[in-house]
């Protein structure tokens, strides 16, 4: 990252609006993936980056340039995160959520009154990068949003999520992650050593990066063609030969997930590929996971409408071995002919964790 010249730091420093911009935009997007990593949600990134940015901008001119602009703004979104993170409950996924729901039951349930679930995350233009951060990071960055990753996060204390980032996904140095936090090199190393333990007692053996590098390109494009054109058919059956043994299916905001073939099955049977719904899809990315953008037709519309993003955790051997489709339309509204109503749904603001635009997708299809 170039060091920010003097001249526009003094400018900024005077209260020069445009070079106050100039000095923080090339940080925009690795501290908008840092605030997500911390707090499991966009919207909540969003928030943390902006007051970030009001912070550092009333503070710029007792910026000493002891430390790099880059470390000075990563522990001014730190703490603004670690405050947030004291003001609300963890971000959960469905399957931390409860146990498994029946698929004849025809109930999901509804969303918690409070914000619960993770959201996903857009891989381009937010500083979503490959490799890893330093010669002291542990985890790739792309690895690092990763729906289990982001997931094993919330389940730290605030102190230990913090170590844990700075040290091993950004690469910083443990004097470095001392002071951004406040505190001593031993509490440091004494937090990140419990953030490890319970961080890799969540995570899988291996990471979907490492999976998707060696199931190739080819095999990778085959099994996304291979899901959308089983889902466009409502081919049950060709969507069961695609899962894993224990896979699980969630779709959150919904707290009701199902797993193992025999439950995917009877909840494929009496929801997605009932009947009762048409379907087109969009391949894309999200969490640095294989994804689809499923549109279900809606009829005051007159076109397919973003529905869900079915977000893929892949087994080594390729297989699905989860699917968390980010439902995009309302779910605040529904009776026992849930299934059947569904598709007709609007997109309801207050209910929506997927910005179509965000994500670089088309808010509806026509063809």
């Amino acid at each position: 990252m170039a060091t920010p010249s003097t001249d526009l730091l003094e400018a900024a420093s005077n209260g020069n609006e445009s070079a106050f911009a100039k000095l923080i935009d090339p940080f925009r997007g690795e501290l908008h993936a840092h605030c997500y990593r911390m707090l499991g949600s966009v919207h909540d990134a969003e928030d943390a980056l902006q007051e970030t940015f009001l912070r550092a901008w009333r503070g710029l001119a007792r910026f000493e340039g002891r430390s790099s602009l880059r470390s000075w703004l990563y522990t001014i979104a730190t703490n603004t995160c670690l405050n947030a993170i004291e003001r609300r409950p963890k971000r959960v996924l469905p399957i931390d959520y409860g146990p498994a729901a029946d698929p004849h039951g025809n109930y999901l349930g509804l969303p918690p009154i409070e914000e619960t679930w993770i959201d996903p995350y857009p891989d381009q233009g937010l500083g979503l990068e490959d490799g890893y951060a330093g010669p002291e990071a542990r985890y790739e960055l792309r690895e690092s949003v990763e729906l289990a990753f982001v997931s094993a996060l919330q389940n730290l204390p605030g102190n230990q999520r913090a170590a844990l980032i700075l040290r091993e996904v950004l690469g910083f140095s443990a004097a470095e992650t001392a002071d951004a936090l406040e505190t001593s090199v031993a509490s440091v190393n004494s937090a990140l050593q419990r953030a490890r333990k319970t961080v890799d007692d969540k995570l899988p053996e291996e990471t979907q990066q490492a999976t998707l590098r060696a199931l190739g390109d080819e095999k990778l494009q085959e099994l996304v063609e291979s899901y959308m054109d089983a889902m466009g058919r409502g081919d049950v059956d060709a969507m069961i030969e695609m899962l894993a043994e224990d896979a699980a299916w969630s779709m959150p905001p919904l707290p009701g997930w199902f797993t193992g073939r025999d439950g995917l099955r009877g909840f494929m049977e009496v929801g997605p590929l009932s009947g009762e719904w048409r379907w087109r899809h969009l391949p894309t990315r999200v969490n640095g996971q294989l994804a689809v953008a499923g549109y279900a037709w809606y009829d005051p519309d007159q076109a397919y409408r973003l529905f869900a993003l079915d977000t893929f955790t892949l087994a080594p051997d390729g297989r699905l071995a989860g699917i968390t489709s980010f439902i995009t339309r309302s779910t605040l509204s529904r009776d026992e002919l849930f299934y059947q109503r569904y598709p007709e749904q609007p997109v309801d603001e207050s209910n929506v964790s997927v910005d179509a635009e965000q994500f670089g997708l088309p808010e509806l299809l026509t063809d």
